[in-house]
């Protein structure tokens, strides 16, 4: 079992979790924000979770404010948020810390496994024409990075947060990971 499941998360409604409560799935691991440009990506998670969940995929939301202050609301107001207007059904989680020295735990872990992101110098060129300095590698860039945990709990694969859920570079490794037994 890799060190990932060991680590204690909480779920947006405060009940205790694991990565081991996934065990054996596939998993993309998002963190995510109410109020970014983004935020239309919960729709393409939503469909890609419905589509590929009884395959094994499990898509796993990790709201964070690190971003401009994108995320501000409580795990209450987060949780109906995306109810409300995105129908998210994939597991959601307490709100965390993504980048700098208080990163959550599993970010830590994460962007050590997996410190270049694909695709990222588009990103980072918007972000630059917003007059914003992106983190440099290893930290994640903005809000909806995406990471591919494998069925055996490494991290195979990160992706940048302009990559869209549709997108056939994500949905070709998410296919190769969920064809392993």
């Amino acid at each position: 079992m890799s060190e990932l499941h060991d680590i204690a998360l909480k779920r947006i409604d405060g009940r205790p979790a694991s990565l081991a409560d996934f065990k054996g799935k596939v998993l993309l691991v998002v963190n995510v924000a109410s109020k970014c440009g983004l935020t239309p990506q919960y729709e393409g998670l939503e469909k890609l979770y419905r589509e590929k969940r009884d395959a094994g995929l499990e898509v796993l939301g990790f709201p964070a404010n690190d971003f401009m202050g994108q995320e501000p609301g409580s795990e209450a107001e987060i949780a109906s948020f995306c109810k409300t207007q995105y129908d998210v059904s994939f597991p959601m989680f307490s709100k965390i810390k993504v980048t700098g020295a208080d990163k959550h735990p599993l970010y830590a872990i994460l962007t050590r496994a997996q410190p270049q992101t694909r695709n990222a110098e588009g990103m980072r060129k918007n972000l630059e024409g917003y007059g914003i300095t992106p983190n440099p590698a290893p930290e994640v860039l903005w809000n909806f990075e995406k990471f591919v945990i494998g069925r055996n709990g490494s991290v195979v694969a990160r992706f940048s947060p302009d990559t869209k859920p549709d997108d056939p570079a994500l949905r070709a490794v998410l296919d190769e990971e969920l064809a392993k037994s």
